[in-house]
């Protein structure tokens, strides 16, 4: 039912453009009132403009009623409102937690580096 409700509000849209172009324009009842053989068309001297407009007229009550029609079952749609209530929760991974926090382990010791006599050694003396 929504996809035909979605085809018809397509032609009927197709429709007011193609009958809103096909009108012509307040300038161009200036030119057929000095005779630019406006009587010669099918619908008469004015009946083209009266036809034209009412079926501009229908079909633009047409094209609002299929858009609300088609407002209304979107609102009826049961989609989640959301992205995230889309996503499931993540599953529950029973962790083991320790109860006492563990220690530190004791690092080794680092031996102590001797440092080179003042006098002597391959280090040369800086003055102060």
């Amino acid at each position: 039912m929504e996809n035909v409700l979605v085809i018809v509000h397509l032609f009927l849209a197709l429709g007011l453009i193609g009958l809103i172009l096909i009108q012509h324009g307040k300038g161009a009842d200036m030119g057929a009132a000095f005779g630019s053989g406006a009587s010669a068309t099918v619908f008469g001297s004015r009946g083209a403009s009266n036809f034209l407009s009412r079926s501009t007229a229908v079909l633009a009550t047409a094209f609002f009623l299929t858009s609300l029609a088609l407002a209304y079952f979107a609102m009826q749609s049961n989609e989640p409102e959301t992205v995230m209530q889309k996503v499931a929760p993540p599953a529950q991974v029973e962790s083991e937690t320790p109860s006492a926090p563990a220690a530190a382990p004791d690092l080794p010791s680092v031996p102590e580096v001797q440092a080179p006599a003042a006098t002597g050694g391959d280090v040369p003396q800086v003055d102060k």
